[in-house]
């Protein structure tokens, strides 16, 4: 197979880049397509790949700031050559599957996500930085990009989803079938501790779509103890709204992460996300989630096995949530076994045996 490997931006490192590295890594071969490319804010490993950029990455600014550039990624991603390759791999949460296949080849999305913005641009406005002009213009656009974005939909071969709640977005928006597929977590590194201690746990960026407000308020109002782990625009106000048991702690370093992690009595996670890597570490830590009922969470949190779900994004809900869950209930060594069907292992096995079985012939 001649691979092309397509991801929307390579200006910040997330969930999306974990997808992508182990993509990289099945493929090492497989140039990477992308529509922007900072090096200084991305692993000196990259640096190694054949990255190939779009027009976009020589826009003023855009290494700055890439929201005002948003109606030019459809442009981008369509306007790559990518004669002679046959088999297309695009890791999505943009516009990369707009990319145009050559003739003969097969085109695999992994699909973190339906666009946002064309989708839920108004909750991806209230959390994003977007200038008054362009929000205006993307509400007056959005019917002509849902229209683009569902023709790019038909023009993929197989789709990938990252969660079940993905999968029932796809079918929704692109009226197409797609086979899911978890994103890889590196549970190798976690593992239980003799002995948990009494804080509760958040991990995460802090920006407002989050939520981690809801633990800060629900912890405070309780009087339990918590420590917030992760740095962002949000902390300023989290600070002000936190009472004397709430201890942030900054950005932890990766090698500090799996005893914080193993250490704690549960892990909250209050937001609405796609999937949610640092749950997954938590449990393959032996540490039971308590989770709002929605998104990702479903497809790994359960009362009766892994943790405590609250249907409502309320301080009220979750208060009840950390009233009623019995950390002692749940054997570390279980959730750690759980944990393990995410490993990066399973998805790189998954990712190759999918692969192998839609690839051109």
């Amino acid at each position: 197979m001649r691979v092309a490997i397509v991801h929307d931006w390579l200006n910040q490192r997330g969930g999306a880049e974990d997808v992508l590295e182990r993509m990289q890594a099945l493929y090492p071969a497989a140039p990477v397509f992308t529509s922007i490319y900072t090096p200084e804010k991305m692993p000196a490993a990259y640096r190694q790949w054949d990255i190939r950029t779009a027009f976009t990455n020589r826009l003023p600014g855009i290494h700055r700031r890439h929201q005002p550039y948003l109606l030019l990624y459809p442009l981008a991603f369509a306007g790559f050559n990518l004669t002679g390759h046959n088999l297309i791999l695009s890791n999505k949460s943009g516009f990369c599957m707009e990319v145009r296949k050559p003739e003969g080849a097969v085109h695999v999305c992994y699909c973190l996500t339906p666009t946002r913005y064309i989708w839920n641009l108004e909750d991806y406005a209230a959390r994003e930085p977007i200038p008054g002009a362009m929000l205006a213009a993307l509400r007056l656009l959005v019917p002509w990009l849902q229209r683009r974005e569902r023709a790019a939909a038909r023009r993929v071969d197989h789709f990938l989803a990252i969660s079940s709640a993905v999968q029932l977005r796809i079918a929704l928006h692109y009226g197409r079938e797609s086979t899911v597929l978890h994103p890889p977590v590196e549970t190798a590194r976690f593992a239980p501790t003799a002995a948990a201690g009494d804080y509760f746990l958040v991990v995460s960026r802090l920006v407002p779509y989050k939520r981690i407000d809801l633990a800060v308020r629900a912890c405070t109002n309780l009087q339990l103890p918590l420590v917030v782990a992760g740095e962002g625009r949000d902390l300023q106000r989290l600070q002000q709204m936190a009472g004397p048991t709430v201890k942030f702690i900054g950005r932890v370093p990766a090698a500090g992460l799996p005893d914080l992690l193993a250490g704690c009595r549960a892990f909250i996670f209050p937001g609405l996300e796609d999937f949610g890597i640092a749950p997954v570490q938590a449990l393959a830590s032996g540490r039971p989630v308590i989770a709002f009922a929605g998104g990702g969470a479903l497809d790994y949190v359960d009362a009766q096995h892994t943790g405590c779900l609250f249907h409502e994004q309320t301080v009220e809900a979750l208060e009840a949530a950390l009233r009623s869950i019995r950390p002692q209930d749940y054997a570390p060594a279980a959730l750690q076994r759980f944990a393990l069907q995410f490993d990066v292992s399973v998805f790189d096995e998954r990712l190759r045996a999918f692969i192998a079985k839609h690839a051109p012939a």
